[in-house]
């Protein structure tokens, strides 16, 4: 299966809707290639160009997903119509997946108590899901961590710490683990677990649940603003250069 991408401002997003991206998934797994999984955003690729090294785990991921609104407007500029790709759902797909083919799952992220009861309410809405290892976010250690999932070897690897953290740690691993699929999930846990709620259905179908978010959570204001703006106003740019080329 060959992967169909764009380049924007410099990086490479899969154009795969979400049924072939978790088709191309089932395939990096059925074939234990180690695989890492990126939910892209506009403030990964804004981090990215001023951080070579982060730039050089995006350019190097299997996989690269148009997970945040900004993304789809800048794949639309470019004459590209797909379906964002919302990370907590395609993530929510890989563990059914995992759960069908009994496969080892791990967790690492959030706080303990949340992650414990992410963990309690996902086994209980996949009771065939095998989660072999859970640990919460809050370590400093690297090293002690790859150890233990070295010891455990999931199929699939599910890291909810927050960007960069997320994508540098499963970095780390590539070589450590090299035939497990890794995926970088935010804030999912504290959604999975209950404490926070996602946006209603109708935010998330017009693709305004990052406006949601904003309004019910303000901190993430200036993680948003000026990047998002900023980040279109780069790609309008870009293609009007390479209109005038």
């Amino acid at each position: 299966m060959e992967r169909r991408q764009k380049k924007m401002l410099g990086f490479n997003i899969d154009l795969f809707s979400i049924d072939e991206a978790l088709e191309y998934s089932k395939f990096l797994i059925e074939n234990s290639k180690g695989s890492h999984i990126v939910t892209i955003n506009p403030e990964m690729i804004q981090y990215a160009k001023g951080h070579a090294e982060f730039a050089k785990i995006l350019h190097e991921a299997e996989l690269v997903i148009p997970d945040g609104t900004g993304i789809k407007l800048g794949l639309l500029v470019n004459g590209i119509n797909v379906h964002r790709i919302a990370g907590i759902e395609f993530a929510k797909k890989l563990m059914q997946i995992s759960a069908d083919m009994s496969l080892p799952v791990a967790l690492v992220g959030a706080k303990q108590e949340i992650l414990e009861k992410a963990k309690q309410n996902l086994q209980s809405e996949m009771p065939d899901l095998n989660i072999v290892y859970a640990h919460n976010g809050y370590f400093t250690n690297n090293e002690e961590i790859y150890n233990e999932l070295t010891q455990k070897k999931p199929s699939i690897l599910f890291v909810a710490t927050g960007s960069p953290k997320q994508e540098e740690f499963i970095y780390g691993l590539k070589d450590i683990l090299p035939s497990t699929l890794m995926i970088g999930i935010g804030g999912s846990f504290d959604v999975w677990s209950g404490v926070v709620k996602r946006a209603p259905k109708i935010w998330q179908r017009t693709g305004l649940e990052w406006l949601y978010r904003t309004i019910t959570q303000p901190e993430r204001f200036k993680r948003i603003f000026p990047t998002l703006p900023i980040f279109v106003y780069n790609v309008i740019i870009e293609r009007l250069i390479k209109k005038e080329v």
